[in-house]
């Protein structure tokens, strides 16, 4: 029997249960514990532990689901064989899209397999109907103290839930703006929101730089409606905004009058979190903070903070228009993650792998003019002469690793050549490695890179 890994009681932070399961996955991962090892009765463990037995059959049956131990009838639980846990997997075409990474083991798909068991079990009919228009109350209140910790100071009456960022801008845009309405971006932008803004029927105008003095120029020209802006790592060309940045900006909203769309999706990546412009002006700007781009694609949630009641209320009639709802069972799970402490577990698990990942790109591409985050898992890659965005796009296709040309992020003319380079969802350490080692032959070539393939 190898108790080796029995945590100290006093070390039991949390929700116990988790805290218990915690504490195994570490010692499986570290070797204290190997497969095939039998694991101390349950009746055992709770008198070394000074807790209940409920809180260790829950403990043993949370890592039965993540796959980490089987039982086996009266002789007791075992540490699972890694490879007999794993389940065949379909492959996926990548998209272009910009994934978080694949953490290792399927910790995520367990926890969320975990969760959803742990919702079941108990009264779940209302993770199971149609939802209130803009989120239940109980939820609303679990995303204002989301929102409030990552520096936006909110109450349950001025969040909205909606299924993802993409469903939260689109009802965003089309409630405050009319055809012909100007908004002030980057000169490339996430390809979701223009694709908004084109179907609207609004106009883009490109800002050189996101900064206050960019913005007050071309407030001075026309009349600008409002300001689009990722504040950190931003989606393509990851530049992050100092926080002195951010109050200039906030100023300059304020002396002209322009709303601002704040569109925070990787912020909560940062290991060092910079205040997000709402907290400046939180009267005037409309801040998203979703999971699709910090844990997984697959919760499709997101909590929107609106300025005032009444665009709350505007809002939330449009969301019911036309997406009706947040996928229910998936608000349910994300709402039980923030409050039992599990989403800053995956949050920090993700940014770890983000920034192994990161460190791994900055390695490789060392001397090339890159953009990038310390936390984040995409990189801009300005180009040298000899190569273009869709040229080296073509060359690097069949490595598995996701680089797409400027141009399919411009606003008007797509400027210097360019590209970003996406390395989270599924790619392997090794594949990855081979990908950017690739990808810097192919910027280091002195000749044409299109005879290189």
């Amino acid at each position: 029997m190898n108790d080796r890994w029995i945590p100290d009681p006093t070390e039991l932070g949390g929700v116990k249960y988790v805290a218990i399961a915690d504490a195994l996955a570490q010692a499986i991962d570290t070797g204290v514990v190997k497969a095939g090892d039998r694991l101390p009765p349950q009746r055992h463990l709770a008198d070394r532990l000074g807790v209940d037995l409920t809180t260790v059959t829950r403990a043993y049956e949370a890592a039965r689901l993540r796959g980490f131990i089987e039982g086996r009838g009266r002789s007791g639980s075992y540490v699972r064989d890694p490879s007999k846990a794993e389940v065949p997997r379909r492959q996926t075409p990548d998209a272009g899209m910009n994934m978080p990474p694949e953490l290792p083991r399927d910790i995520l798909g367990r926890t969320i397999a975990q969760t959803i068991s742990e919702l079941m079990s108990h009264n779940a009919a209302s993770s199971l109907q149609y939802q209130p228009a803009g989120g239940a109350r109980e939820d609303r209140i679990v995303g204002a103290e989301l929102l409030t910790r990552l520096g936006v100071s909110s109450v349950d009456d001025d969040v909205l839930i909606s299924s993802g960022g993409q469903s939260a801008l689109s009802a965003i845009m089309s409630a405050l703006f009319d055809v012909g309405d100007a908004i002030a971006c980057g000169s490339h932008v996430y390809p979701g929101f223009r694709a908004i803004a084109e179907r609207l029927g609004l106009r883009l105008i490109a800002l050189p730089r996101i900064d206050a003095e960019a913005l007050r120029r071309v407030c001075t020209r026309g009349d600008i409606k409002a300001l689009y802006l990722v504040p950190t790592n931003d989606n393509p060309t990851a530049a992050t905004l100092t926080a002195s940045e951010r109050q200039a900006i906030a100023h300059v909203a304020e002396e002209q009058d322009v709303q601002i769309i704040e569109d925070d999706a990787y912020g909560a990546l940062a290991a060092s979190p910079i205040a997000p412009v709402a907290s400046y002006v939180p009267h005037r700007t409309w801040y998203i903070a979703s999971t699709s781009k910090i844990i997984s694609p697959a919760l499709r949630v997101a909590f929107l903070r609106a300025p005032n009641m009444a665009g709350g209320l505007r809002l939330a009639s449009i969301l019911h228009e036309t997406t009706i709802m947040a996928p229910p069972l998936n608000v349910a799970l994300v709402s039980a993650w923030i409050s039992n402490g599990t989403f800053d577990q995956l949050l920090a698990k993700m940014r770890d792998e983000s920034a192994k990942r990161q460190q791994l790109a900055s390695e490789l591409l060392a001397g090339l003019d890159v953009s990038s985050h310390p936390e984040g898992y995409h990189l801009w890659l300005r180009l040298p002469s000899h190569l273009t965005g869709r040229n080296l796009a073509d060359l690097m296709r069949p490595t598995g690793l996701s680089v797409i040309p400027s141009e399919r992020f411009a606003v008007g003319d797509a400027g210097p050549e360019a590209v970003r380079v996406s390395f989270g969802g599924s790619i392997s350490p090794d594949r990855l490695r081979s990908g950017l080692m690739r990808l810097r032959g192919y910027a280091d070539a002195p000749t044409n890179a299109s005879q290189l393939v």
